[in-house]
């Protein structure tokens, strides 16, 4: 069993050498609904916040802090709830967009996106993004594009669809799998050339 999942886990890493996604990209998959339900929310609760406890002060009631070492300099007091109010919004915010972003990103993989999902949030139960950081270690890599006739592929295929286009070329020496780019195996140091020159008239023939 370990070796399976760790050779799994060894293909998940090589083929996700192929996705080219920066930071700002991977955050435009979070929902904008959730964002500005995120950002609502927050602004109602300061609003709220800030009415109660100037409304305390107003009748002498209890503020916050509750020892009441704030209670004559009410602008203290209300930065100070505020920056509470400020960090429980960012993590719980930041949770949230985790949820939203397991689920837009494991349906853009040809994921379960619910069930991934559901799992992300029974992970984080006790101990909050921890499901999150086990999805982003073994997730599948993003569909891409076949370097022979530009179709798009899922990065389970072994050939093209299209145009049967070896997807997933080995080594003829050891069968491990290698990049189109290589020019010698990195696990045994064969040369590729010929490999690549005997695929090449099998993808010749499939094109005529």
């Amino acid at each position: 069993m370990s070796d399976m999942w760790n050779e799994r886990m060894r293909l998940i890493r090589f083929r996700r050498k192929r996705e080219r996604t920066r930071f700002g990209e991977e955050l435009r998959i979070i929902p904008k609904w959730l964002v500005w339900t995120c950002i609502t929310l927050y602004v109602f609760a300061l609003i709220t916040g800030m009415g109660v406890n100037l409304g305390n002060l107003h009748f002498g009631e209890p503020i916050f802090p509750g020892d009441g070492s704030l209670r004559n300099n009410p602008a203290l007091s209300c930065l100070a709830l505020a920056g509470v109010i400020t960090l429980v919004a960012f993590f719980m915010s930041a949770w949230l967009f985790s949820l939203g972003y397991v689920y837009r990103d494991a349906k853009r993989r040809g994921m379960h996106p619910a069930l991934w999902t559901i799992l992300a949030l029974i992970l984080s139960g006790g101990y909050l993004f921890m499901g999150f950081i086990i999805y982003l270690l073994i997730r599948d890599p993003l569909p891409y594009t076949c370097p022979q006739c530009a179709a798009t592929v899922s990065a389970r295929f072994n050939f093209c669809p299209n145009c049967k286009c070896n997807l997933r070329p080995a080594c003829a020496h050891c069968q491990h799998e290698v990049s189109d780019t290589d020019k010698f195996c990195p696990y045994c140091a064969a040369e590729l050339a010929l490999s690549k020159s005997q695929n090449a008239p099998a993808a010749d023939n499939s094109a005529t």
